[in-house]
């Protein structure tokens, strides 16, 4: 079962250990690239204020955005803030986030995300940890993947599995981690790939973060995944 409560709290700790981190910063650092492919630190930490409103939206029944268009202006228009504006602005977001949460609600109630993806209500608050999570890494300031919990990792590449499982566009595949730990996902048909490493690189692979060079695949090459 999905403890709303539990990923609430985590939620609260990787935000403050985020904003920690990102204090350290300065205004040439935060203009400087991220590790996403066009995104500045100022990127990041606007994506992850607006997301938080975002999802706001989507805990009291609104459109998570209004659409794509003005979901990446809004993120391009806030980039180039200074640091203490950004950090003031993920911190109040962070905190409204929390707010909503915290109301009488129906938490095994479906809601609707981007593009039309449907959820439980419950999983809403993992779906901000992941957030969090994910690109406090990608601000490259000193967090890695295999720095993140073994219990958040297993979740997120379950999450991910689940988000490719029957997606035409990626073969069937099996992975595989050291400790034994093992999932399937992609195509339904055909003899499913096998890979196999660490589980940070493996959620690494799925999440877009890592190119898979330390996994190891003797059915063939590994696979370009497409975008979540």
């Amino acid at each position: 079962m999905i403890d709303h409560e539990r990923d609430l709290a985590a939620v609260r700790e990787a935000t403050d250990r985020l904003l920690s981190a990102a204090a350290g910063l300065d205004n040439a650092a935060l203009a400087a690239p991220s590790r996403l492919r066009g995104w500045s630190r100022g990127h990041v930490l606007a994506h992850l204020a607006r997301n938080a409103d975002a999802l706001v939206n989507v805990l009291e029944g609104r459109p998570m955005y209004r659409d794509a268009e003005t979901r990446d202006a809004d993120i391009e228009r806030d980039a180039p803030r200074p640091l203490d504006v950004q950090l003031a602005d993920v911190r109040n977001t962070a905190d409204g986030f929390q707010h909503s949460a915290a109301a009488p609600a129906d938490w095994t109630r479906v809601v609707t995300m981007r593009n039309g993806v449907t959820d439980v209500a419950a999983r809403v608050p993992f779906r901000r940890l992941i957030e969090i999570e994910l690109h406090h890494v990608d601000l490259d300031i000193g967090r890695e993947l295999e720095d993140l919990s073994e219990d958040f990792t297993e979740r997120e590449t379950g999450f991910l599995v689940e988000r490719f499982s029957g997606n035409a566009a990626v073969p069937p595949l099996a992975l595989t981690a050291p400790d034994g730990r093992s999932w399937r996902t992609g195509r339904t048909e055909g003899t499913p790939l096998a890979v196999s490493g660490p589980a940070p690189d493996l959620m690494g692979w799925l999440a877009g973060r890592r190119d898979g060079a330390a996994l190891k695949s003797p059915d063939g090459p590994l696979p370009v995944l497409p975008p979540l």
